[in-house]
């Protein structure tokens, strides 16, 4: 018997409030029924999910409860008091991007088939956007998606691909109308990376790993039933998944945010009190600068997961977002900085590390992340990309001028 139905009757009581007693009458039945230190991890986010508990925010039968996003930190807290282990790394891209963007814009079919296995971390996740020729300028995209019967027929080429060499689906957005401009002829697939005709290459990255990949798509075949949103909408559609993913790497995500002193900048503190070397007054202000920052940085990110009540966020995320690239990037040349000449040894990088995103780091990853935090300001957008949203969509400056808005994407010169 699943905990839906076992907490079938509970639905109506908490309704009183805020929604935090019905929260919290869900969690005693779940834990009542499983002990998460002696469920199997799968097992129990799959009952985490029947009973409402996996996104608060989704409407019921699909992980939620209808409930504000602010409730989820109730959640997230209690399960890891009673031993539940929480989602690893590779389970980012499907939790915060993916799994937001097939709730709002998927059909239903869809929905109950590949929200359970993406929360559970049965399939994992990766975001099929960028390519050699449409990096900034994503609309531009050139990877082809035609129609066959009931199934599409897509061929091109994505780069930077976070971790297409561990995925079991892949975000993937094609052009399906050359003929329209270029923001309305994109449609958005759930692509099985399985699937004959993908294949998936590394690329070897500067801090010696290979997190990002290129992947080529040649003749795959696309069920019509994996196609989420309308035919033509997939700059909509795309649009949500990328608003999920600039505050996701800002540090918010709904119901959540960083706690106090941690990420990038609790490693600059750790050096500071146990690593060997000199200390300066100034190096002294510059860390306490750095902290402000960080915690500044934190706030605001409350303040925007407070204000969520759905699951997309809106341009605002691109303030967390840019702040974090620039900030993370200052505090890891910081920390290199404090380490003085140990910050000019390298690092043991043939160790593969495939279950870190490599966003914040470890303690005592200052060399590397120096590193890797360059492509804090490229990923989900580059910095210069954040600004023109904030210019643009929140202070109401005006825009870029854009010449090839208005015509046929087919007709649209390149290089």
């Amino acid at each position: 018997m699943s905990v839906m139905t076992d907490l079938a009757g509970t639905t109506a009581r908490g309704d009183a409030d805020d929604g935090s007693a019905l929260v919290t009458e869900r969690l005693d039945d779940l834990l009542a029924a499983f002990d998460p230190a002696r469920t199997d991890a799968t097992a129990f986010r799959h009952h985490q999910y029947e009973a409402g508990l996996a996104w608060v925010h989704f409407p019921k039968g699909y992980g939620g409860l209808d409930l504000p996003a602010s409730l989820q930190g109730l959640v997230d807290d209690r399960l890891a008091r009673a031993g539940a282990t929480p989602p690893g790394s590779l389970q980012f891209f499907g939790l915060t991007m993916a799994g937001p963007t097939i709730v709002t814009h998927a059909s239903p079919e869809l929905r109950r088939r590949l929200l359970p296995p993406l929360f559970s971390g049965e399939d994992t996740w990766c975001q099929l956007f960028s390519e050699p020729g449409a990096g900034s300028d994503l609309a531009g995209l050139g990877t082809r998606a035609v129609s066959d019967g009931d199934e599409w027929v897509v061929t091109g080429q994505k780069v930077w691909t976070t971790v297409a060499h561990l995925a079991d689906r892949g975000m993937l957005v094609a052009r399906s109308d050359p003929q329209a401009p270029k923001h309305k002829g994109l449609t958005y697939f759930a692509l099985d990376m399985h699937s004959p005709g993908v294949e998936v290459r590394p690329l070897r990255q500067m801090t010696g790993e290979a997190e990002f990949n290129e992947v080529y798509l040649t003749e795959v075949r696309v069920p019509d039933t994996d196609r989420v949103g309308d035919i033509g909408d997939g700059w909509r559609v795309a649009m949500s998944t990328l608003m999920n993913e600039r505050t996701s790497l800002g540090g918010s995500r709904a119901g959540a945010a960083p706690a106090r002193g941690s990420g990038a900048i609790a490693e600059a503190v750790r050096i500071w009190k146990e690593e060997p070397g000199p200390r300066t007054a100034v190096q002294r202000d510059r860390l306490m600068q750095l902290w402000v920052e960080a915690e500044a940085l934190r706030l605001t990110n409350l303040r925007a997961a407070g204000s969520r009540k759905l699951g997309n966020p809106g341009p605002e995320g691109s303030i967390a977002k840019l702040h974090f690239a620039e900030l993370n990037k200052t505090i890891f040349d910081f920390c290199t900085d404090l380490l003085g000449a140990a910050g000019l040894v390298g690092y043991d990088y043939t160790a593969r590390r495939s279950e870190q995103l490599g966003l914040v780091g470890a303690s005592g990853s200052a060399r590397k992340m120096m590193l890797r935090s360059r492509a804090n300001s490229i990923e989900g957008g580059t910095s210069e990309i954040q600004r023109n949203i904030l210019g643009e969509r929140v202070l109401g400056l005006p825009g870029d001028v854009r010449v090839d808005k208005d015509i046929a994407w087919s007709k649209v010169p390149r290089g």
